[in-house]
């Protein structure tokens, strides 16, 4: 994978750079600028080295061109992060497009439309790499959350544009996801929580050749114990999960992993915010109730684990974590996480959310932009964005 390294002199050069600032937005603005600020390292070290920046990214999934996904709040909060003349595009690409952006300056900032107005985008539509290779002269591929898609902009774009590399963010995202499923500082304690067994079979089954501990969690956790002969009440668990989760825990003893469950749960009587609920010390789950997070004994001895850890793995909450009276697993797990001595790394979606809720993101190694990427890199599929930077 080439890096900002392998590009040479860019000082008076166009650098088409690829970001992920598909971010919340709240009423016209902002809500969350994680992923702004940390595309900020690559825009700053190329504009420190006398490139003018063309921005490209995506918000949301429009059908049209919603006025309510322009890209505005993004370039309006980039431009209060940074130095820089930050410009918005009125379009993606186009001949108004183009004549803004051979007006930069080094040190300039150009930042496109959602991508995703154009339908060729999702398409890897050649013409729409064709035209947005007409704005620069250099390509940095630095969105890793949408490096596992085969976009017009990660990866068309690469044919067109053959001075290509990864960005500062892409490339630590991915050597450090390689290093902890190839080289990783034992004992590799991996947390996986979530919803359904399948959404996660393959990386289950990695980590079970290659951590040391697996820590089941949140809505997952059901399927396995069902299928060691416990009673799951009104949980989510669906039977092919359960089927699953009988093949996993029947090959155990051929995997390098131990996989730990729950010995005791937190249930209500509805998944509801308002809901009744007790602690039940063990695991049969009542008729009438579910499972709504982990117990306090089993998120004491998951943060004991996570103590011991050399390297630890997080992805996927404990439990229902938005909703504060289901939070406490995922809390604990959270602050064992950043209190650990080894390294830390948070594999994005809902566990990044969970860190920035409690305040901990800055207390981890390393804090994933792209969940989806980062489960399909460690599943072992190749990332087409990441690929065509070869």
């Amino acid at each position: 994978m080439k890096t900002l390294g392998d590009l040479g002199d860019v000082d008076g050069k166009r650098v088409l750079v690829r970001v992920d600032f598909n971010v919340p937005l709240d009423h016209g603005s902002v809500a969350d600028d994680t992923r702004i600020q940390a595309a900020l390292p690559t825009i700053e070290e190329l504009r420190r080295r006398g490139a003018s920046l063309v921005l490209v990214s995506h918000l949301g999934r429009p059908k049209d061109r919603e006025p309510e996904l322009s890209l505005r709040p993004v370039a309006d909060r980039l431009s209060e992060l940074t130095e820089a003349e930050v410009t918005l595009a009125p379009a993606v690409i186009g001949a108004d497009v183009l004549a803004v952006a051979e007006k930069l300056k080094p040190g300039d900032v150009l930042v496109l439309e959602n991508v995703r107005y154009e339908p060729g985008e999702t398409s890897n539509d050649p013409e729409l790499a064709d035209a947005l290779a007409k704005l620069a002269d250099v390509y940095v591929n630095d969105a890793f959350g949408a490096a596992h898609r085969a976009h017009a902009s990660t990866e068309a774009i690469t044919h067109r544009i053959s001075n290509h590399a990864a960005g500062l963010l892409l490339e630590r995202e991915v050597t450090t996801l390689r290093k902890l499923l190839d080289a990783p500082e034992r004992p590799l304690v991996t947390v996986l929580g979530g919803a359904k067994v399948s959404d996660k079979l393959a990386v289950i089954e990695r980590f079970l050749e290659v951590a040391d501990t697996i820590l089941i969690g949140g809505a997952m956790c059901f399927p396995f114990l069902a299928a060691r002969g416990h009673s799951v009440g009104t949980s989510l668990c669906q039977e092919k999960d359960v089927e699953l989760a009988k093949r996993l825990l029947a090959t155990g003893d051929a995997h390098r992993a131990s996989l730990q469950l729950p010995t005791d749960l937190v249930l209500a009587d509805r998944f509801a915010v308002d809901a009744r609920t007790q602690e039940l010390d063990g695991v049969d789950v009542p008729d009438g109730w579910m499972g709504v997070d982990i117990g306090p004994r089993t998120s004491a001895a998951y943060a004991a684990e996570i103590a011991r850890a050399a390297t630890v793995f997080w992805n996927g909450p404990m439990g229902a974590f938005e909703m504060e009276p289901f939070a406490a697993g995922t809390r604990a797990v959270a602050e064992a996480i950043a209190s650990a001595p080894g390294q830390t790394v948070v594999g994005g979606g809902d566990s990044a959310a969970a860190m920035q809720s409690f305040g901990l993101a800055d207390r981890v190694t390393h804090l994933s932009t792209g969940g989806g990427a980062a489960l399909e890199l460690i599943e072992g599929r190749v990332l087409p964005g990441v690929e065509a930077l070869a």
